[in-house]
């Protein structure tokens, strides 16, 4: 039976700036923030460059839009994406959007969608231009959904406490939501800390240091003082900056 509580999301892919391997990890990653209740992914199916896509869209039920390239040079694929999604925006049923492309043309789109309220997830490679990136309220690293091998050298290596203390915007971004979250004792919740960190940065994501939590990325960094209360399933973490004591 579905979750009726959960999010109703529509999911739209461009298959010209995505690839299957991302699709299984895709999904899972679009199941922690909402139900799917639209799946589709627009391309000219009638060429061989997107055959790749059509066990992977069958296995999990994605509905192909064609869409022919009228005019070379031309991404008319983008077009008929902005279209369906202001119509989808439209009916009201929807409490978010996935946007799954690296392309900077969706940068618009994703801030119109914000306008109305709804919540919009971007999904594209890391050369994916910045301005898409910041319009969206969360973004995900496509190479962070395909599963690797542990020896796979694209695989983001695990930062050391140096490493991490070295980076100075990764340690404003956490500094400053410990302390926008924080109560009258110092003492901050993880969640509104990692929302807070989001809200600054959309792509932030602690896989992307090599830590699969948040949490893993708090304690490895050393720069708080973090307390376990409570116990599962209901595990409260709460963070305090160091130079607060």
């Amino acid at each position: 039976m579905a979750d009726t509580d959960s999010p109703k999301l529509a999911l739209l892919i461009d298959a010209d700036n995505a690839q299957p391997a991302i699709v299984e990890g895709l999904l899972a990653e679009v199941a922690k923030y909402g139900t799917a209740h639209v799946k589709r992914i627009y391309g000219d199916w009638t060429g061989t460059h997107l055959k790749g896509w059509k066990d992977t869209l069958l296995t999990h039920s994605i509905q192909p839009i064609q869409q022919f390239g009228y005019t070379r040079g031309k991404n008319a694929t983008d077009s008929a994406m902005i279209i369906d999604a202001m119509d989808l925006l439209y009916t009201g049923r929807f409490d978010g959007f996935g946007i799954v492309s690296s392309d900077s043309d969706f940068t618009r789109l994703a801030a119109r969608i914000r306008e109305s309220g709804l919540t919009v997830y971007g999904f594209g490679e890391r050369k994916t231009p910045e301005p898409f990136v910041a319009a969206c309220d969360r973004f995900i690293f496509t190479d962070l959904l395909i599963e690797k091998d542990e020896d796979d050298s694209a695989t983001p290596k695990r930062w050391s406490t140096a490493e991490l203390k070295q980076d100075p915007r990764l340690v404003k971004l956490l500094r400053n939501a410990v302390e926008a979250s924080s109560d009258d004792s110092g003492w901050s919740h993880l969640g509104p800390v990692g929302s807070n960190v989001v809200k600054q940065a959309p792509e932030f994501d602690a896989r992307n240091y090599g830590y699969a939590k948040l949490s893993d990325l708090v304690m490895a960094i050393k720069l708080f003082e973090v307390e376990d209360r409570g116990k599962p399933p209901h595990r409260a973490i709460f963070l305090r900056d160091r130079r607060s004591r």
